[in-house]
């Protein structure tokens, strides 16, 4: 029998479309592994609430592959250095995988490439950075001609259909068992509503797509209606890579009505991504180094009020619900998250980082590159954003975007409340004793901001 091939799975723990695989299976017995490396990463390791998630997509794809007559291996550790025991033990001389474009996996793919003979496919996106470029040659930094550019080239080719059987080596390699890696929380679990909202898995991402397909239609303005939550929720099996966007775009571009909108989106994401290969410490490095001297409050006397920011204890109640909607699901509405985090940075002027860093620990979806981008469009510090000067008034938002319903969900203290009050209940007179007043008043908080603004502009 020939040497068996090794299949390294990272951000793409599916089957179907998996170019990595159609190639490994082709050459014969593949071995088919994961590697929890919290080293390459360092402290952008994978956060509480995507750990979760993990643990449940690979329990998923491992079920998937002994379906096809194969199974995954786990192991811990630096990825190069376990590929390299992988192939010395197993007798494998190629590695094949998709390509991921975080600062940490391009690393690690060069460290792999000097040990291993490491094949790369693309597939994690709609289209490789290097094929989405400028007139004169460079990558885009700014959205808006990044999507037109982008959008010549769609659709993306026609998804790879996964194989009908995986070939088995001779002989496996040990393998981990999932329960050491701990991934599931215990003490507490605050995961316990988890399941509710959520399948993780490649079988789970597949009816997610189906399921908006008769969605997309309504999706440019129900997107912003957090009562209706009216987005795709697809979000965190991108981000595990359980679906491949080319085949989201294949079959959301063919849903009944106008699907345009929601195809931006997902560009998006691409141009996240491009982002970060251009600015790869964009998770912590302004994008306009101005806002380096912005003078945010320090954290420690700014405590109490990012602690009741986290808490969904501020006083405004779509803030408020969006902070517990992420605590109790590990997920939130897009147009509250927006709302969400202008109010950490705006209203009580805390640097963006943090915000940042809290989304990556408690997010199912949290992800380098749209996590940095959109913190940083919100901030107004980034290379395409929002102006700093543009502040989202929590107050006016909510009843534009109808969320008396969503605040009733996830703020019962207000759930006795009508539609007119329940979306400041402070002006109205009508909070209720277990209900917080407002941490800072809106205009206070709108004028603290702008001149701290000021201090940068000169």
């Amino acid at each position: 029998m020939s040497a068996p091939v090794l299949l390294w799975f990272r951000q793409d723990l599916r089957l179907s479309d998996q170019a990595a695989l159609v190639a490994a299976a082709a050459q014969g017995a593949v071995i088919p592994a994961y590697i929890l490396d919290d080293e390459a990463p360092r402290q952008w390791a994978i956060g509480g609430a995507s750990r979760w998630w993990l643990h449940h997509s690979l329990v998923s794809l491992d079920a998937s592959l002994r379906a096809k007559g194969s199974r995954l291996i786990l192991r811990r550790g630096k990825s190069a250095d376990v590929l390299k025991a992988l192939a010395q033990e197993s007798g494998a001389r190629k590695v094949h995988a998709l390509r991921h474009y975080e600062p940490w996996w391009r690393n690690v793919e060069k460290a792999v490439g000097k040990v291993v003979d490491l094949r790369l496919y693309d597939g994690a996106l709609l289209l490789d950075p290097g094929r989405v470029r400028t007139g004169a040659g460079g990558l885009y930094r700014i959205y808006t001609p990044f999507w037109r550019a982008l959008r010549d080239q769609m659709p993306p080719p026609a998804p790879l259909a996964e194989p009908g059987r995986i070939d088995a080596p001779a002989q496996w390699p040990d393998s981990d068992r999932l329960a050491q890696w701990k991934l599931l929380p215990t003490a507490p679990d605050w995961a316990a509503r988890f399941d509710e909202d959520w399948t993780p898995g490649e079988a789970g991402a597949r009816a997610r797509v189906a399921a908006f397909h008769d969605e997309a239609a309504d999706y440019d303005i129900a997107r912003n209606l957090p009562s209706v939550e009216g987005t795709s929720r697809l979000s965190p099996h991108l981000h595990f890579g359980e679906v491949s966007p080319a085949h989201v775009w294949h079959q959301i571009a063919n849903a009944p009505g106008d699907a345009t909108t929601f195809l931006k989106e997902l560009a998006w994401r691409d141009y996240a991504h491009n982002v970060i290969v251009q600015l790869p410490a964009y998770g912590s490095e302004n994008g306009h180094l101005a806002f380096d001297a912005l003078p945010w409050r320090d954290l420690r006397s700014a405590r109490r009020d990012f602690a009741a920011w986290k808490r969904g204890r501020t006083g405004y109640p779509i803030v408020d619900a969006g902070m517990r909607q992420l605590w109790a699901t590990g997920w939130m509405h897009n147009r509250v998250r927006m709302i969400a985090a202008s109010f950490l940075i705006k209203h009580l002027l805390i640097d963006w980082r943090h915000g940042a860093r809290w989304f990556w620990d408690t997010l199912i979806d949290a992800d380098y590159a749209n996590n940095s981008v959109n913190w940083q469009w919100v901030a107004g510090s980034g290379i395409d954003a929002n102006l700093f000067t543009r502040i989202m008034a929590p107050l006016t938002q909510s009843p534009k975007f109808d969320a008396a319903g969503y605040i009733r969900a996830w703020v019962p203290e207000l759930a006795h409340l009508d539609d007119r009050t329940i979306h400041d209940p402070d002006d109205h007179g009508v909070r209720p004793a277990a209900y917080p007043a407002k941490i800072i008043g809106h205009r206070e908080a709108r004028a603290r901001a702008l001149a701290a603004y000021a201090d940068i502009k000169g």
